[in-house]
């Protein structure tokens, strides 16, 4: 894989230099289109960067160019638009869609920023590059965070139920559903990221990770109810590499990727110097952070042995004096960018979803050939299945799958049985791109 490439440097560099935001009316526009089909390009070669370790230009060029605040720009404006538009187009009774999926393109572009901003965080010098923008994307990971807090004990509905007689946009709902738990699972790596940079973050951020948010203590309402892990038939399941597996009872002891970043955000936040300084260890704090001593056990500590230092750190706490709450004024910088997309677009929303139905997404039969083959331009398959993190799985029961549909090459199936299953969903998409294959 060291050899394949998808972008060569002097295209990447411009098409990072091309990044700019774009109004909530614009969106799944032509432009629009064309800068989120660039993004994915972008993001796969970023993962391809990091999988074979050999310096990662996109993340350089991104720092460069100073392209990190439009990419959280556009990733709080898609938030809003999926908020406040995406709702009241499904509600619009003259609005039956033959073909969803250019809808479908603007509520997965979250997935894709979200995706790219998860890879690139990894580097301390990314996380400055964000400026004041890094409030706006700590506002947004903390919303994130507290929709996986409230998710717990919401089962996921069987296959079965999710397929009984919808229309396309009661799918897309759906799927935007499954979508936003897996956004939110990103966020909580782009948070623990950030916490990284905990000593060099200004005085607002601090204060707001730590004050307005209390993010310690969110952290350890994550690890109580754990919404990536759950019981299904009597066996344990954990939420890895974009679906549900099911985890051997040897393995069950085993801290797995999302529990590692929460302990790893704690560790950060408690321990760091400035952070420390900063923290109100009100009694409410320090009853909820007593409740990690629970979760410190020997085998943790023998996976992520830097945790002794939180668990003497909480030893140190039970028999400490609370501290009340700070009323200090304090003179500081906010995030705008919600704020400021709420103000522009008040009153709005139904104008720009009834703009968008007439103008972005009711397109013609060959303008959606003509998309379509620019998606599969953008997806090539071996670039695709280099960066897949395991075999392909079945689109219809989720087993591994070892054959594709014949036609788009793009979909997977275990047998034959459940690709006749499928195809009902499957079938318009299948041959939008098939006959956007036959067009180049």
């Amino acid at each position: 894989m060291g050899d394949l490439e998808l972008l060569l440097p002097g295209e990447a560099d411009v098409l990072v230099q091309g990044l700019r935001s774009f109004q909530l009316r614009e969106m799944g526009s032509e432009g629009w289109n064309k800068q989120h089909e660039n993004l994915e390009k972008l993001n796969m070669q970023a993962i391809l960067d990091a999988t074979v370790s050999q310096g990662e230009p996109i993340q350089e060029l991104l720092v460069t160019h100073g392209k990190i605040p439009t990419l959280v720009e556009e990733l709080i404006a898609v938030e809003v638009w999926k908020q406040k538009v995406f709702p009241v187009l499904c509600r619009l009774e003259d609005f039956k869609p033959q073909n969803t999926f250019p809808i479908y393109m603007v509520v997965h572009h979250e997935a894709s920023i979200i995706n790219l901003l998860e890879t690139v965080f990894f580097h301390k010098e990314v996380c400055e590059s964000a400026d004041d923008r890094i409030l706006d994307l700590v506002d947004y990971c903390h919303r994130k965070l507290t929709l996986l807090v409230a998710r717990t004990g919401c089962g996921d509905p069987s296959e079965e139920e999710r397929s009984q007689d919808n229309t396309p946009m009661q799918e897309l709902q759906k799927q935007a559903e499954t979508m936003e738990f897996e956004i939110s699972l990103k966020a909580l790596s782009v948070l623990r990221y950030i916490t990284d940079c905990v000593d060099s973050l200004s005085l607002s951020t601090l204060n707001r990770m730590l004050s307005t948010h209390n993010l310690p203590c969110l952290l350890v309402e994550l690890l109580e109810h754990s919404p990536w892990r759950r019981r299904e038939g009597g066996k344990l399941q954990q939420f890895e590499n974009g679906r549900w597996q099911t985890v051997a009872p040897s393995e069950q002891q085993r801290l797995n990727k999302l529990d590692g970043q929460v302990w790893i955000a704690l560790y950060n936040l408690l321990l760091s110097s400035e952070a420390r300084a900063r923290y109100c260890l009100t009694s409410f704090a320090k009853g909820q952070l007593l409740k990690l001593q629970a979760f410190l056990t020997d085998i943790l500590l023998d996976q992520l042995p830097n945790l002794a230092d939180l668990k003497a750190f909480l030893a140190h706490l039970a028999l400490a004096e609370t501290q009340p709450p700070k009323k200090d004024l304090v003179l500081e910088q906010i995030p705008e960018i919600w704020d400021r997309l709420e103000r522009e677009n008040k009153g709005k929303w139904q104008a720009i979803a009834k703009h968008q139905l007439q103008h972005v997404f009711s397109p013609s039969d060959r303008d959606l050939r003509q998309q379509a083959q620019r998606w599969a331009e953008t997806y090539r398959l071996d670039v695709l299945e280099a960066i897949a993190p395991e075999k392909p799985r079945c689109a219809y029961c989720n087993a591994e799958a070892s054959k594709r549909c014949s036609r788009c090459q793009s979909v997977w199936y275990c047998c034959r049985e459940c690709q006749v299953k499928h195809w009902e969903k499957h079938g318009k998409t299948c041959v939008l791109a098939a006959q956007g294959d036959r067009a180049k």
